[in-house]
């Protein structure tokens, strides 16, 4: 039993087949979703800006191959901070979300990805959010 009070044996789930179905994935897939967040968003606002991101994307591509495909795996995420030159050119690339924050006078914060394989050069060279 789960401190939820779930037990997945209990309901039918088999966590076994799920965590084998899973690693057959992680070496078959490297789909990830990539968000990036502003440099002078403040950290909390940061963290709550990746969080809605990632939900915004899905809501937004759910009917997608791409998101079924990243929903059948480990969900990778890659969260960036970018700065402000890096979003503008982010928003050039297709499938994207752009989120804004009302208590920041609803400037935009962060910008999300539909899941790919491939990412356009820029992505690499992005800063990992620490």
């Amino acid at each position: 039993m789960t401190a939820a009070g779930f037990s997945p044996a209990e309901n039918g789930f088999d966590c076994s087949a799920t965590h084998a179905h899973r690693q057959s994935l992680q070496r078959d897939s490297d789909m990830k979703m990539y968000i990036l967040v502003k440099e002078d968003v403040p950290t909390g606002f940061a963290v709550l800006a990746a969080a809605h991101a990632s939900l915004a994307a899905y809501l937004k591509f759910k009917d997608r191959p791409e998101m079924a495909e990243w929903l059948s795996g480990p969900f990778y995420k890659v969260v960036c901070r970018v700065n402000e030159k890096e979003f503008e050119q982010s928003k050039t690339f297709p499938d994207h979300v752009v989120l804004t924050e009302a208590a920041l006078d609803n400037r935009e914060t962060a910008v999300a990805f539909c899941p790919r394989e491939e990412w356009p050069k820029p992505f690499q060279f992005y800063r990992l959010f620490r």
